[in-house]
């Protein structure tokens, strides 16, 4: 893992990034790069908000995305979501999705964040020992309420 570099992501990186984004899950619908440009300039207007990226050379094989969130509650100290966290299939189980998890959590706690929260609508098995080697705790019950049906693992 000595090659993997994580880092915050480049508006050069984004096609790489819209083509690692497959990997998540090969039937969603692809945002168009147009639509890309413009949403990551508005999440990185958040403050302490990232996409970070794991880069091996000039290859993405590993990002998640990082929102800090204002907040009212907790003495005012905020609180992060990490959201969209894709490793490329053929990089899976060389702990580079860990490491970019790692560098989310420590911009999280940068940025004065009391929490990290993540989301997954697997019931893999593996993605759950994943999440948990990462070191998150299966600990809250989560909701959603959505506009489209929800995907099924």
């Amino acid at each position: 893992m000595s090659d993997l570099v994580v880092r915050p992501i480049d508006r050069a990186d984004l096609s790489r990034l819209l083509a690692l984004d497959v990997h998540l899950d090969p039937d969603d619908a692809r945002c168009p790069p147009d639509v890309a440009v413009r949403m990551l300039d508005r999440l990185l207007r958040s403050e302490g908000s990232a996409v970070l990226v794991g880069a091996i050379g000039d290859a993405l094989v590993t990002t998640c995305t990082l929102v800090v969130i204002p907040n009212l509650t907790r003495g005012g100290q905020p609180y992060a979501l990490i959201e969209d966290v894709v490793t490329h299939a053929d990089h899976r189980g060389a702990r580079y999705g860990r490491a970019v998890l790692r560098a989310a959590v420590e911009r999280a706690w940068e940025a004065g964040c009391y929490k990290v929260m993540l989301m997954t609508g697997s019931t893999k098995p593996s993605t759950l020992a994943f999440y948990a080697a990462a070191g998150f705790a299966q600990s809250k019950t989560g909701f959603q309420v959505r506009r489209t049906a929800v995907r099924r693992e």
